[in-house]
């Protein structure tokens, strides 16, 4: 074999053309001939048995070479990429195949490289920062969930208002008909809980135990097809009304809900778990839009194949974890009300931005000459094993040497952009006037 021309195309991508000598190709026919001679009849031959010569003379002397050629392509393309050196991603395509009058066979191959990209400026990356603050309120909010949650009930007997659980039967009718989960008894709604159909709750406010009463509202727009938009008249029943008593705010509901003894102790403990909660979100906060700027400041082309790779992983990845789940993924799709296409569509800006964020980190890595020892790898084996809970030849079996490396390195990089990351400062009142 030999390579007869390599020639690189716009977005990474190139042609690649392969000549197969006559007796490489013949070798290949008579390869596909001896498997696909079972499949052919020849009248005064058992089925199978028919020689070569016989079938091409009745089929044509080309019989096998589409067979001959597919046999021969992956080794042509293999032979191509390592005369070449090439760094080939994605699934190669067939841009052009002839056979020559000396029974040699040329193919055409439309290869994408491995991208070689740029990435200027990822030290010192800018981007805003949250300040924490955490109030009076914000304490006290929290506090009131837990209020809430520890609240006991008494049934009252009066109208009810905002805050009462209300139960209730009721029914729904379109038009005079009833519709199809449109009832229900025995039903406890906290009335401004909105979980009801918007305008519900607030025609319950007012009524007390024993009313008969009609609700009329409009289903919003974003609601079941069926319903979504169309106007309703429920028939309801108010039960029994409870009010909501919240447990007084003391040392003793300190002791209840909590380990400390004094209801000061109790505040200061949430302030401080609020404050940590907070700076936590705002540090993942801070990262993300780090990252996400130099994925932006990413030079060079990504080609198309090596996008529909990751979409076709990320879709992988996405049908096993719906199967975990026990749904099938046609039927997932089906009530998404999409198809695959459009998933795959869906899919692309985030797989094209994940590559890149790949490539920036081999690149800064390379940049920088991060190493990772044997003695790294030993230690990411040891994290596996001890996050998993599985013994450590196991994780070695599932995972390569490489994989590990690669992680360390991308790891090290990340780390890097992010030490080097700075706090965007806050614009000035009068910056902003300016620039506007």
């Amino acid at each position: 074999m030999i390579v007869k021309n390599f020639e690189k195309k716009e977005k990474n991508t190139a042609e690649l053309t392969v000549e197969a000598t006559a007796e490489e190709f013949e070798a290949a026919v008579n390869k596909a001939y001896l498997k696909g001679r079972s499949r052919i009849s020849i009248p005064g031959f058992r089925k199978g048995k028919a020689p070569r010569k016989m079938i091409e003379a009745m089929y044509g002397t080309g019989a096998f070479y589409e067979d001959a050629a597919e046999e021969l392509y992956p080794e042509m393309l293999q032979f191509g990429v390592t005369e070449e050196k090439l760094d080939v991603v994605g699934r190669p395509g067939i841009a052009d195949m002839k056979i020559g009058e000396e029974k040699n066979l040329t193919v055409k191959f439309v290869v994408a490289l491995y991208p070689e990209v740029v990435v200027k400026d990822y030290k010192g990356i800018e981007a805003p920062k949250p300040a924490v603050k955490v109030l009076k309120k914000d304490v006290d909010r929290e506090i009131d969930k837990v209020r809430e949650q520890n609240a006991r009930v008494e049934t009252v007997e009066r109208k009810a208002k905002k805050g009462d659980i209300a139960t209730i039967d009721f029914e729904g009718f379109m038009e005079g008909v009833p519709f199809e989960g449109g009832k229900g008894e025995d039903y406890d709604l906290e009335l401004g809980s909105g979980t009801f159909i918007p305008g519900f709750e607030e025609q319950i406010i007012g009524k007390k135990t024993g009313d008969d009463f009609d609700v009329n509202v409009t289903f919003p727009t974003e609601y079941a097809p069926e319903l979504a938009g169309k106007d309703a008249t429920f028939k309801v029943t108010v039960k029994n009304v409870k009010e909501k008593i919240l447990p007084e705010l003391d040392d003793e509901f300190a002791k209840d809900v909590s380990e400390f003894d004094t209801l000061k102790e109790y505040q200061e403990s949430v302030k401080a778990d609020l404050t940590a909660k907070r700076k936590s979100e705002a540090e993942e906060a801070f990262k993300n839009v780090v990252l996400s700027r130099l994925v932006d400041k990413v030079e060079g082309d990504i080609p198309d194949a090596m996008i529909e790779d990751h979409v076709d992983n990320m879709i992988g990845n996405f049908k096993y974890n719906i199967s975990t789940q026990g749904m099938d993924f046609d039927t997932y799709l089906k009530m998404m009300g999409m198809s695959e296409e459009m998933l795959r569509v869906e899919l692309r800006p985030t797989a094209e931005k994940e590559i890149k964020a790949d490539l920036a980190y081999e690149y800064i890595a390379k940049t920088e000459n991060f190493e990772v020892t044997d003695e790294d790898v030993e230690g990411e084996y040891k994290r596996l094993a001890d996050q998993y809970g599985m013994e450590i030849e196991s994780i070695r079996k599932a995972v390569s040497a490489d994989s590990v490396k690669t992680g360390l390195v991308i790891d090290k990089a990340k780390d890097f952009v992010l030490a080097n990351a700075k706090v965007e400062k806050e614009k000035k009142a009068e910056d902003t006037a300016e620039a506007e």
